[in-house]
């Protein structure tokens, strides 16, 4: 046994004196770098002088002026009115797809203004306002309907899909503890 501890302990002695070299990344050695660029060479010869006369830098002169009456002016900018406004409009929108129909048309003279419009309501109706306005009196209204409002029935939602979580199929064991005691 003593023997045994001898050889271990002069193992450790050796293993702790042995000295190992550590590694060391190499320095590296690189010339400088050399520039990639390089000027440009001129594509284009050098201008050659020319020793010809110079050209006039002078025009004509100008015609003499004129006294006469002057140009119209052009008509820019807003238009004064002729007199009443008159148009007559209308346009609609069908489109079975999206179930959209309505419309718009309106006509005017002067100061008289009548027109209406109309437009499909989601219960299935048709409103429909006329109106007029006859100078200063003000914008008159009538509004109509047509058809019956039509609401879809109301349903119970349907029953879930899914059915609850089995019960378990296994008893746990009963604990069993020592019985309280009371005062």
């Amino acid at each position: 046994m003593a023997f045994k501890a001898i050889l271990l302990s002069a193992l450790v002695a050796v293993v702790m004196s042995e000295h190992r070299p550590g590694y060391s990344y190499p320095v590296p050695h690189y010339p400088p770098p050399r520039p990639s660029y390089s000027h440009p060479v001129p594509r284009y010869p050098p201008p050659r002088p020319s020793y010809g006369r110079p050209a006039p830098s002078y025009s004509a002169p100008a015609p003499a002026p004129s006294y006469s009456a002057p140009a119209p002016r052009p008509a820019y900018g807003p238009q004064k009115p002729q007199g009443p406004a008159q148009y007559d409009f209308n346009w609609v929108v069908k489109d079975d797809y999206s179930s959209n129909d309505y419309g718009h048309q309106e006509n005017r003279d002067g100061y008289n203004t009548k027109g209406s419009y109309y437009v499909a309501l989601p219960d299935g109706r048709l409103q429909q306002v006329t109106y007029y306005v006859n100078g200063d009196s003000g914008y008159v209204a009538e509004v109509t309907y047509e058809g019956e409002a039509q609401y879809p029935a109301y349903k119970l939602a349907p029953a879930p899909s899914y059915k609850p979580a089995p019960a378990p199929s296994y008893r746990p064991a009963p604990l069993y503890g020592p019985a309280p005691s009371y005062y």
